[in-house]
């Protein structure tokens, strides 16, 4: 729908290897006013289109990088949503593809492109809180319980087989599928990478950091005791040397903190802000030292992310959030879920991006695949 506003845009083509999915897609890309698009269940027959300019990659995550990879080689501009790669890794791979042709790739982060967001780190760069030196992202939400299921027969009218992909081919289960692979890890990254990987973006914004020295903390399933594989709380610091970063999961409650569900803290010397939504609307709040409100401010118009990639399909300049800044902040879900996993703090070479004197951390920076046509080379 957000794409039907856009000036200088057609819709031309579907891609889902779900027919029913696809279908309704079609039905629905009809009523925006694209007319009658045509749908394919096999992404390569999209990219082999020499009039489609532009790509919009809304997978699950374990096809992200592999199928943006894809996308660039053949000459196509892409937007693809966030967590842009499944793995550390992948994101390596595909900053270098968007370089390599020369192709605007724009990461699924809209804060990059909200003004009130802008206007906070802004206020951040300023001076105005004083020496930044830490600041605190949370996911506070409620997610539902899952259930457990047993593995069994494909639904009808679905390419499973093309929606595994290059990923591990394991049976499928309902509770691997549409939605709920977020919490598998052959298909999805938890909502640290879900959700956190919005939160963890605006943090490492406000800090202006790169990437992390070292990462410590932990994870677990303290509440859902069913199919998902991927944690339910995690407490997590990043210390970037001279500056860290809080990150504070909860899935399984509705209240918030600071009045917000999803949010970014950030603390100077000075004083301090709060980044994120409330009474449903996206702002921030400035405070002093003392604790004292000083300014409020919430966004009267929505995010122009997609108009901004858009925008850049034409111009030919990096996107708000360039892929290289995707990965970047991106990079922190992946390593949070390695520390998580490995259940050990680790050490982080941002410049090589490897994970020195731990083999079996440094393991979990790639994945394995099966052979398949997307498998990205190098990975």
């Amino acid at each position: 729908s957000e794409l039907s506003k856009a000036p200088n845009v057609r819709v031309t083509h579907l891609c889902d290897v779900d027919q029913a999915r696809l279908e309704k897609a079609q039905a629905t890309a009809d009523k925006l006013g694209f007319g009658k698009v045509r749908g394919s269940e096999d992404m390569r027959r999209v990219f082999d289109d020499k009039d489609v300019d532009a790509v919009l990659i809304a997978t699950p995550d374990h096809w992200h990088a592999p199928a943006a990879i894809l996308a660039c080689a053949a000459g196509k501009d892409v937007y693809v949503e966030k967590p842009v790669s499944h793995n550390l890794r992948e994101g390596r791979l595909l900053v270098d593809a968007a370089r390599k042709y020369n192709r605007v790739v724009q990461a699924g982060m809209q804060s990059r492109s909200r003004p009130s967001t802008i206007k906070a780190i802004g206020i951040a760069h300023s001076g105005k809180l004083g020496r930044v030196l830490m600041a605190k992202a949370w996911n506070s939400q409620h997610r539902d319980d899952i259930g457990t299921r047993t593995d069994g027969k494909v639904p009808a009218g679905v390419n499973y087989d093309a929606w595994v992909g290059p990923a591990e081919l394991i049976p499928f289960n309902e509770n691997r599928f549409h939605y709920k692979w977020h919490w598998h890890w052959n298909f999805g990254t938890g909502d640290m990478g879900n959700d956190g990987a919005h939160q963890l973006d605006i943090a490492r914004w406000a800090l202006n950091a790169g990437a992390p020295k070292r990462v410590s903390g932990s994870g677990a399933k303290y509440f859902f005791k069913d199919d998902q594989q991927t944690p339910d709380t995690m407490n997590l610091s990043f210390d970037f040397g001279g500056q860290g970063l809080v990150w504070e999961m909860r899935i399984w409650h509705d209240y918030g903190l600071e009045g917000i569900d999803n949010g970014v803290a950030v603390y100077g010397t000075d004083g301090f802000m709060h980044i994120g939504r409330w009474n449903r609307q996206w702002g921030y709040r400035v405070f002093d030292k003392s604790g004292k409100l000083e300014t409020e401010y919430q966004d009267k118009e929505p995010d122009f992310h997609m108009r901004n990639f858009i925008e850049c399909v034409i111009s030919r300049k990096r996107p708000n959030c360039d892929i290289e800044i995707g990965h970047a902040s991106n990079s922190l879900c992946h390593l949070g879920n390695i520390v998580h996993r490995t259940g050990r703090n680790v050490a982080f070479d941002g410049a090589r991006e490897t994970i020195p004197g731990d083999a079996e951390a440094a393991a979990m920076l790639k994945r394995k695949y099966r052979n398949h046509w997307a498998t990205p080379k190098g990975a």
